[in-house]
């Protein structure tokens, strides 16, 4: 059963935007969102290129200043909340001329996460080796994500905001992609994927979270045949 957004009651949720609006230029991204979003809960964002996903999701992280409105996550601002926050752009944002276990390291130190332990726990828990010399940049685009990923978890974040992370990968590996983040929500963790294969999330996702002209205008526990023909575009 799909619901319209204005028909899901209010609550305290572990984040709140209220009537958030992001303009570039002329342009309006987003046009006055308001939503409630609870902790633990697995959140996938559909809707067609230029429904403002992404940027919500860059909102969320504290990377996109709003024209107007509020963002609170955990009760502050989402710089303030920056490190129970971890965000997994569409590009990679990894360092080429590095190792998957160099890359971490340099994350970790901003961090201060000290010693190679966490570094190679987040490695192995995305079904990398934290042996592999190799640069990132000879990486498979399925290893890329991936570590990506493992960039994006690496200080146990309490909320994972996910762009596009299963972009050209392939099926078998975006599963495993699936299978983890349902592991991390089993864990207590809150999630957003923004994706346009809204059926690998099918069984998965709590909710769907459907966007259009920079609003939100339906919110569903499952899977529609319009939203998942609408994921596919």
């Amino acid at each position: 059963m799909t619901v319209s957004a204005s028909e899901i009651p209010a609550a305290a949720g572990i984040i709140s935007v209220s009537n958030l609006v992001k303009q570039f230029g002329r342009f309006a991204a987003l046009r006055g969102v308001t939503a409630e979003f609870d902790s633990g809960e697995f959140y996938a964002v559909l809707g067609d290129n230029g429904a403002g996903k992404t940027t919500l999701l860059r909102a969320l992280a504290g990377l996109a200043d709003p024209s107007s409105g509020t963002v609170s996550i955990l009760g502050q601002n989402p710089r303030q909340a920056c490190r129970e926050i971890g965000y997994m752009a569409h590009p990679s944002l990894l360092y080429d001329e590095m190792s998957g276990m160099e890359n971490l390291r340099y994350f970790a130190r901003l961090y201060d996460i000290l010693g190679d332990e966490r570094c190679q726990h987040v490695i192995r828990s995305v079904g990398l080796d934290p042996g592999l010399a190799r640069p990132v940049g000879k990486y498979s685009q399925g290893m890329r994500q991936r570590m990506s990923l493992a960039r994006a978890i690496l200080h146990d974040p309490k909320i994972l905001l996910l762009d596009e992370p299963f972009s050209n990968v392939d099926v078998h590996s975006a599963g495993e992609m699936v299978g983890l983040l349902k592991t991390m929500r089993d864990g207590g963790k809150t999630i957003f994927v923004v994706t346009h294969q809204a059926a690998l999330l099918e069984g998965v996702a709590d909710e769907f979270v459907w966007m259009q002209a920079g609003h939100i205008v339906d919110r569903t526990r499952r899977l529609t045949a319009d939203h998942s023909e609408a994921g596919k575009q």
